[in-house]
């Protein structure tokens, strides 16, 4: 096992009160496989990732464990912390462009990621042969041109091709577990495809465990071995790809599943989730989807249904408690 998380909570202090954006989530993610974190806007998805590499902003509080590579995280001074990003763990944000410093060459910030490696592991760096890594890596990202590339700034590249650059960083530290933040948002849907089949690739290619964040369940289902639903900062169900897209129990699940644009709907008639996510600051009380839920019973609006394992799935829904 590469990564447990355990009762993990986050809280926010705001002037208007606590946030609690994640509560009570357990899950693990095992060496060589990917897991989809999926879920509307604002149910916690990305405050899961900041907490895994603990950059969350100073007002956070964070409680239960983060256990990676048989570390707990949480527990890590800073200066532990920061050793470990990179070369244990490494993260896509959402936005490709603000991931690159905007007034150094390509070549001068894969050049910082390989020196951040051979200091850690105790040599030097050669130029020559960093010269070589940064063209190997690049390559194979395949991107064209990569004696090209290197001399670019920033903004002389595209979405993709940035993507591709961030990617080709991580490979050149060679993290165990790649947590990519919405990667494929920024992007049109042709790169989008060609930024899910290269992660793929690279997955199978280097072993690494991919933490996949997304609210698209479509793109999530190309990529993940295993589905985690996210509600407002509570899991909703997870379990294997295949059998939560074919046959989600959950209602919040189903919904998110009826409302993927398929070519057989009718007249182009797309499902959508009635109301809004609830406001963190003053959760509803018991299951936190009742306002929303089309099989709402008067348990749901007063008790928390904890959660519940079926076979090889944990649900939170009071319909299988």
């Amino acid at each position: 096992m590469l990564l447990d998380v355990g009762d993990l909570r986050v809280n926010y202090g705001t002037v208007y009160g606590n946030l609690e954006a994640v509560k009570g989530l357990n899950f693990t993610v095992e060496k060589g496989e990917s897991i989809a974190i999926v879920g509307e806007s604002g149910c916690g998805k990305s405050t899961l990732g900041l907490a895994i590499v603990r950059l969350l902003p100073p007002n956070a509080t964070y409680g239960g464990r983060i256990v990676l590579d048989g570390r707990d995280v949480l527990k890590l001074k800073k200066g532990e912390v920061r050793k470990i990003r990179g070369t244990d763990v490494f993260m896509i944000f959402q936005d490709p462009l603000n991931s690159l410093n905007p007034v150094k060459r390509v070549s001068a910030q894969l050049m910082e990621a390989l020196a951040v490696k051979q200091r850690r592991a105790g040599g030097s760096l050669d130029d020559k042969a960093a010269h070589k890594d940064m063209v190997d890596g690049l390559t194979s990202v395949r991107m064209p041109d990569p004696d090209v590339i290197l001399q670019r700034y920033p903004h002389q590249l595209s979405g993709g091709q940035i993507q591709r650059v961030v990617i080709a960083m991580a490979l050149l530290m060679k993290p165990k577990l790649l947590i990519a933040d919405e990667p494929t948002s920024a992007v049109d849907v042709t790169i989008q495809a060609q930024v899910i089949k290269l992660i793929n690739e690279l997955k199978k290619e280097y072993g690494m465990s991919v933490l996949f964040i997304t609210h698209d369940m479509a793109v999530a289902y190309t990529v993940a071995d295993r589905f985690l639903v996210m509600y407002a900062g509570e899991l909703s169900e997870s379990g294997p790809v295949g059998k939560v897209v074919k046959s989600p129990l959950h209602p919040y699940t189903t919904a998110l599943v009826n409302s993927i644009p398929t070519k057989s709907r009718n007249e182009g008639q797309l499902s959508a989730i009635p109301g809004s996510p609830p406001n963190m600051l003053s959760p509803p009380a018991g299951c936190r989807f009742h306002p929303r839920c089309p099989r709402v019973m008067d348990v749901c609006r007063t008790n928390d249904p904890g959660n519940t394992m079926m076979d090889d799935r944990t649900l939170r829904c009071h319909l299988y408690g």
